[in-house]
């Protein structure tokens, strides 16, 4: 039996008056879980003004208040942080540690924005001229549009709009119509928390949903998590509108592996860090770059991979879960047998894998080839599944080259025991995110989620620092004040001298 989703608008929820529908799929059998009305242009309206009469009066609110919201949320969420995570499992498909991961890295971004009052201090010079001083004072802007992707419901909200928020702004959350019901709990948890009426709205739909609120006049910024098309063109919209944005779209990770690092380590890493999620990451690591005579361990790799399958939310077995959706899986089998057709060579082949009793679901089994050239379709586009493509180079040189030349520049990593190659990795390669003997580089948020390239669209990126700069605007004050200066009120007069 599915279940209605809600929309959050001026502080309640609601099921909205939209006559066309979205299903939504549980990826382990394609059943029918829930559905959501598409939001209408009236619901669309009543939510931007909403937010822009709430930012009017949040703007207002002490730093100290709106950071102590946020420690009341972060305390909620921890409180529900299980329950969170099982809907999670249960709409993702994702295995119920890896959904507890999401919940959890999106907790950690709201108690860095508990620290906001001091992430806001803004800067104080005395005497820049005779008898001036100047200051600068840091402000929030306004309303603020989230649009999120469906392969973290929960890590990617909160890297949003609670920041957003705490910064003083109002937000307006369109969550992927994929998997909405983790985001409109996250909503709920916030108006438990005390969130003020109309600070958060949630609206789900389609395109036209995000088209017609980045044309909105009141939204101020655009923050984007999502495929590389969709992202480019949220950017260009965004920009065209003169609206400050922040897209974070396509990835294509490698990890170098150097013959001097410890190998049983490389491999567990590589396990993970490339099927994980199903491979439904921005950071996952799609290509394993073997230097020297690391080629070799290749067969281990294999060995290691086919040991892992995946299965259902609950099943203590399951590695992963199943795709998202049916055209998901389409597009990994696609390019897996493109890899094959490119003379790629396909060591483990995940494309005919089933999961008993739920065969008519999402599944893609783990996924290795070797032999991958630069010129590949599995090389050049993002598969965003369960396959991990290996290629070979004689030198660590050789290896930088590649991974500089790539279009994309979201997360890199090198496994090595030499402190000489990390650092010359770490200072030549072209990536925003590296990891060293770390597969999957993911700040934590006192740092800033940093893609590069053509992984990321904009100035200032998510959480961390940078984002407080993203949500906010800085003014400088020249001040300056004269001894004479009179001081009245109807009770007293002050002579300043």
């Amino acid at each position: 039996m599915s279940v209605q989703v809600h929309h959050f608008i001026n502080g309640e929820f609601m099921a909205g008056d939209g006559q066309e529908q979205i299903a939504v799929t549980n990826p382990a059998d394609n059943s029918v879980i829930a559905e959501l009305n598409i939001a209408t242009e009236t619901e669309i309206t009543q939510a931007i003004n909403s937010a822009q009469q709430a930012y009017e009066h949040w703007r207002r609110v002490p730093v100290s208040e709106r950071a102590r919201l946020m420690l009341r949320y972060q305390h909620l969420l921890k409180q529900h942080h299980d329950e969170l995570a099982t809907i999670l499992s249960q709409e993702t498909g994702k295995t119920f540690e890896d959904a507890r991961g999401d919940v959890w890295r999106g907790i950690e971004v709201v108690e860095h924005a508990a620290n906001v009052a001091s992430l806001m201090m803004g800067e104080t010079l005395e005497n820049v001229a005779n008898g001036i001083d100047s200051y600068s004072i840091v402000q929030p802007l306004g309303v603020c549009l989230g649009i999120t992707p469906f392969n973290f419901p929960a890590m990617i909200p909160l890297w949003m709009f609670p920041m957003a928020i705490a910064c003083g702004n109002s937000f307006i959350l369109k969550p992927s119509e994929q998997d909405p019901i983790t985001p409109t709990r996250l909503a709920e948890l916030f108006a438990e928390a005390g969130a003020p009426q109309g600070i958060l709205q949630v609206l789900h739909g389609d395109r036209s949903v995000v088209e017609r609120l980045i044309a909105e006049p009141k939204v101020k910024t655009v923050s984007f998590v999502g495929s590389v098309a969709v992202g480019q063109q949220v950017y260009r919209m965004a920009t065209q509108q003169l609206k400050r944005a922040q897209v974070f779209a396509g990835a294509k990770n490698h990890c170098v592996v150097m013959p001097d690092a410890n190998k049983t380590q490389v491999i567990n890493q590589l396990v993970g860090a490339a099927v994980g999620a199903a491979g439904q990451r921005c950071m996952a690591i799609s290509v394993a770059v073997f230097v020297g005579d690391s080629k070799g361990w290749i067969d281990e790799l294999r060995a290691a991979l086919s040991q892992v399958s995946p299965g259902l939310w609950d099943s203590p077995g399951a590695a992963f879960g199943p795709l998202i959706s049916p055209a998901a899986k389409a597009r990994v089998l696609r390019l897996i047998q493109a890899g094959k057709e490119a003379g790629a060579t396909c060591l483990l082949d995940g494309a005919d894998c089933s999961v008993a009793g739920y065969e008519s679901g999402n599944w893609v089994g783990p996924t290795l080839f070797s032999d991958v050239t630069a010129d590949m379709p599995i090389y050049r586009e993002e598969i965003f599944g369960p396959v991990l493509c290996c290629m070979q180079v004689d030198t660590l040189e050789e290896a930088i080259a590649l991974v500089n030349a790539n279009p994309y520049g979201n997360g890199t990593s090198i496994f090595t025991a030499s402190g000489a190659a990390a650092h010359q990795f770490q200072q030549q390669i072209d990536v925003g995110q590296v990891g060293i003997n770390v597969p999957i580089p993911v700040p934590l948020p006192f740092f800033s989620f940093t893609g590069w390239k053509g992984s990321f669209y904009g100035d200032q990126h998510a959480y961390g620092k940078q984002a407080v700069r993203f949500y906010t605007e800085t003014k400088t004050v020249t001040s300056r004040w004269f001894a004479d200066d009179v001081v009245s009120s109807p009770n007293m007069t002050i002579a300043l001298k």
